[in-house]
């Protein structure tokens, strides 16, 4: 991990993400981060407890004055997306991210870099830590799977939390609350084809869309990043009139990311191969065109 990350201002801030983001922490497999978390509570001489969906609740009395104040938690998640470029060799069940400084940017090595919800996290770790910030009494609530469902935020019980206050720092802008949310929702679509082997006078392509900015479905969704899956369909429809026949596609691999990449394998007559190629051709650099900021 780049030693410049850990050097930038606040240092307390970048230095919790920098630990937080050594940990492997994809959706649906948070153990480690359950530990790490539950143990940075304790660490602290904090009351520390973790509930029975795998939420970690640690609690930190008021600063000197403030004893008596209204207590306020301070929720974040766990998770994060894990995605990663297809040509980079990286397990996100066994390594933490490969961060690294690129200009005013915080960037993670060919992977999704966990800033949804790690900053989050990291911020609330600071102010825990923390000898010199006057607070009112603080429940840190950090859940788990919201990236996959929220099931640490279902499963959380009544009674957990004495908080009069809730803020939730899963955001992306500074100095401003929000009330709202976005939202998503699941469609399976299924349908039925017969294969047969490609016939002996085609021949055989792969398409590759890649290079594209990904980002999250629900707060870049209108930013128009690119859709891989979306713009290889516009390369296969390109090829319809020249005879294009698939044999596999694959794209995308998240329901809250949006696609960075897909690869489609295709076969297309002999004769017609030469016309299918320029028709790729001129459509990508089209698309380059759209997407190449």
């Amino acid at each position: 991990m780049s030693q410049a990350v850990r050097d930038l201002e606040p240092k307390a801030l970048w230095n919790h993400f920098a630990d937080l983001n050594a940990v492997p922490r994809p959706s649906k497999h948070e153990e480690r981060v359950i530990a790490f978390a539950k143990a940075f509570g304790e660490g602290l001489g904090l009351l520390t407890e973790v509930d029975h969906a795998g939420n970690v609740i640690i609690r930190k009395p008021g600063t000197k004055g403030k004893e008596n104040a209204p207590t306020v938690a301070l929720q974040s998640h766990l998770d994060m997306v894990h995605q990663k470029n297809n040509d980079t060799d990286f397990d996100f069940a066994t390594e933490g991210i490969r961060m690294q400084v690129d200009g005013d940017w915080v960037k993670a090595e060919g992977t999704t870099l966990g800033a949804d919800n790690g900053i989050g996290v990291a911020s609330i770790m600071a102010l825990l830590a923390s000898t010199d910030i006057p607070h009112p009494p603080l429940e840190a609530l950090l859940t788990i799977d919201e990236e996959t469902g929220m099931t640490g935020a279902f499963e959380l019980k009544g009674g957990l939390l004495h908080a009069k206050y809730l803020l939730n720092l899963d955001t992306e802008d500074d100095d401003e609350l929000t009330i709202g949310c976005a939202g998503g929702v699941d469609v399976t679509a299924s349908g039925s084809y017969v294969t047969e082997p490609a016939p002996a006078d085609h021949v055989g392509h792969r398409l590759t869309v890649r290079g594209l900015n990904g980002g999250h479905s629900g707060m870049d969704i209108n930013k128009g990043l690119g859709n891989a899956n979306k713009l290889m369909n516009r390369l296969l429809m390109a090829g319809e009139e020249h005879g294009v026949r698939v044999a596999s596609i694959d794209g995308g691999g998240l329901r809250n990311a949006i696609p960075r990449e897909s690869v489609a394998t295709v076969v297309v007559p002999s004769d017609k191969a030469k016309a299918f190629g320029s028709a790729i051709g001129e459509l990508s650099g089209i698309l380059k065109q759209e997407y190449g900021t």
